[in-house]
């Protein structure tokens, strides 16, 4: 007798079931909304600042709101939702980018708009906290990193034709009209969601966790500094994409940049989603050494083109499947616990989104541009030699590792 045939019939034809494609691609277009939510200022700063009359450094916090009412809702609101159904609150979410993109299209004083972009962080963390835990429930634990890895694939479609998309809108049309488009593709999707996905039943009263011992199993504290770490490097160059194109004369084309950038991540995300459930710990590795190579670059010839193009190049390589990686990895510290986990996840993330911007921010009013890419280097540095000092912890392991 195999341990195949001890399975039940149901679990057995679970398990050899395909992915539920339709389900997990409405999970992939909401976290194409809000990434693209997030950071379609950064492809649109100089637009935003002389249209409300404002600096691009100030207009950088735009992204920086974002994140603090993500960072401020996402553990809050996930502890407080535990007994909601997943399909009402995801519903609920995107109500919210409705509403917040629909106001910064229409306003036009700058605190409606900062409020309305607070608005949109707070429904970004509920988003964020549930579109894993929403995707791994979907499948069987062996298929568990290919759905999440599709739910996130979002991200990389965001930035490689969401931002090009929406900062060529932006140009031609006007940034109000980018933003109304945003929130129309919002209120499509509440639809498909409504129709297609599956609900989720809420987690049981006596399953629900606390932040506290969420936060005390091992690895959730290692993953959750090293993502802070990372994507507080990217968002310091992200964010001021444009000042740090301007630096090689390429201030006119930092929609090819992000394109760049996006189609790099795009492939990235694909090889992520391949190997993830058996290389997981090489490619977190291989992903902060691609960045802090690309850093090099920028740092070393910052006025050179080809080194700038091939610096977003290994950049966007370096990004692309980062979210899946550390998702993955938090996923597999926390166990049962994975939604309160990925609402630290949420929270952590977008400390180091506001701290990027506002970093950044007081780096281009001080040293100017070049500085970027030396305190990005600084902290990825810091974010390696965790990593490797952690290598062989249980929670860098993929799911065929394990």
């Amino acid at each position: 007798m195999t341990p195949e045939t001890l399975l039940s019939p149901a679990v057995r034809a679970r398990a050899a079931a395909p992915l539920p494609l339709s389900s997990l691609l409405a999970l992939t277009m909401a976290s194409f909304v809000v990434i693209l939510t997030e950071v379609l200022p950064a492809g649109l700063l100089p637009q935003l600042a002389a249209s409300l009359h404002s600096s691009q450094s100030v207009m950088g916090q735009l992204i920086g709101m974002y994140a603090l009412g993500s960072l401020l809702a996402a553990i809050p609101l996930a502890v407080a939702t535990q007994g909601v159904g997943r399909r009402t609150l995801l519903l609920a979410a995107l109500a919210g980018f409705v509403v917040a993109n629909t106001v910064t299209a229409f306003a036009t004083s700058l605190p409606l708009i900062f409020g309305a972009r607070f608005i949109g962080g707070v429904a970004a963390g509920l988003a964020w906290s549930m579109l894993v835990g929403y995707a791994a429930r979907m499948v069987p634990p062996h298929q568990k990193g290919r759905a999440i890895a599709i739910a996130m694939a979002g991200t990389p479609l965001a930035l490689t034709v969401g931002i090009p998309a929406g900062t060529y809108a932006g140009n031609l049309l006007g940034w109000r009209i980018a933003f109304g488009i945003l929130s129309a593709l919002a209120a499509l999707l509440m639809v498909w969601i409504a129709v297609k996905l599956p609900a989720m039943r809420a987690v049981p009263g006596q399953q629900r966790q606390r932040v506290s011992s969420v936060l005390l199993l091992p690895g959730v504290r290692t993953v959750l500094g090293v993502l802070l770490l990372y994507v507080l490097a990217h968002n310091i160059l992200y964010t001021y994409i444009a000042p740090l194109a301007a630096l090689a004369q390429l201030a006119q084309r930092v929609d090819f940049l992000l394109a760049l950038f996006g189609g790099c991540a795009l492939a990235s995300l694909l090889l992520v989603g391949v190997l993830v459930d058996r290389w997981l710990a090489r490619l977190v590795t291989a992903s902060i050494v691609l960045f802090l190579a690309a850093c090099a670059l920028l740092a070393l010839w910052p006025a050179a083109r080809a080194a700038v193009y091939v610096a977003v190049a290994l950049w966007g390589l370096a990004f692309g499947g980062v979210a899946t990686l550390f998702v993955t990895a938090l996923s597999n510290a926390a166990g049962e616990a994975q939604d309160v986990a990925q609402s630290m996840m949420t929270t952590v993330w977008n400390l180091a989104i506001f701290a990027g911007s506002v970093a950044g921010g007081m780096l281009l009013g001080q040293f100017g541009a070049s500085a970027f890419a030396y305190a990005a280097s600084a902290a990825l540095g810091l974010t390696l030699l965790i990593v490797v000092q952690t290598r062989r912890r249980s929670w860098w392991r993929g799911a065929a590792a394990r």
